[in-house]
């Protein structure tokens, strides 16, 4: 049985000599894996191109048996990049991101909510020219909200904390460790209500760039089950870094 479905790509790989295993987020059935034959010839190498880590693709999929990978049968650009090939910061932000997406969705079912926010975020990133430097933080804040573990910003109060745990600010130090004090909480509070257009409003240090990425990693860390350490992290960091 055929089947067609807007895909977003996690990561791809070759397993053999002409077949690619690719990791996807779909609109339709949530995370998915399938087999795509490539082969060795100059189109099967540009094939492979199209399966860069969050590329769009309109998949056609056949499944011959229950529990059995999916073979794809066509695969297409459904909207191709301006920006993100091209440009060493973003492609460096979508590298990560591709890389945090396998880990934070990795049990997502079929949610066209979150489909269509990663893939509009990803389009918004491509499109812009300037005043992305801190887009990273807000996508994977605002990505919890579809998770289901955003803190409720409505509750703050200031000199109050944030605990990690119960994902809530509190007046009071909570028994176990895994909170951040009153400074960092305001920064984080702040972070929380920022968007794509109001985030190049607030200026941030190398620094402090770095430690609210250390916040929401360890913050999803404790929310999403066996997430992994992130290995394209040491890149990010060096990002915007001072010359």
């Amino acid at each position: 049985m055929l089947q067609t479905v807007n895909a977003i790509v996690i990561r791809a790989f070759m397993f053999s000599d002409t077949k690619m295993m690719i990791d996807a987020l779909s609109r339709e059935e949530g995370r998915l894996s399938c087999v795509c034959t490539v082969g060795k010839s100059a189109r099967g190498r540009s094939r492979r191109q199209i399966f860069r880590p969050l590329s769009m693709l309109e998949l056609t999929l056949e499944r011959k048996a229950v529990g059995r990978l999916a073979t794809v049968k066509d695969a297409h650009i459904a909207t191709p990049f301006t920006s993100i090939p091209f440009d060493p910061y973003k492609l460096t932000i979508s590298m990560f991101l591709a890389e945090f997406l396998g880990n934070a969705t990795k049990s997502e079912q079929s949610s066209p909510y979150l489909y269509d926010y990663i893939r509009d975020s990803i389009l918004w990133l491509d499109g812009t020219g300037t005043g992305f430097s801190n887009f990273h933080l807000v996508f994977m804040m605002r990505l919890s909200k579809f998770i289901g573990f955003f803190p409720n910003v409505e509750s703050f109060s200031e000199g109050c904390l944030f605990d990690m745990h119960g994902g809530c600010f509190v007046s009071h130090a909570p028994q176990q460790p895994g909170y951040l004090d009153a400074a960092e909480t305001a920064k984080m509070h702040l972070l929380m209500r920022m968007n794509y257009s109001t985030m190049h409003l607030f200026r941030m240090s190398h620094t402090e760039r770095n430690r609210c990425l250390d916040v929401i990693l360890e913050y999803y860390s404790l929310h999403v089950p066996d997430f992994k350490e992130m290995k394209s992290l040491a890149v990010l960091r060096e990002l915007f870094s001072p010359t």
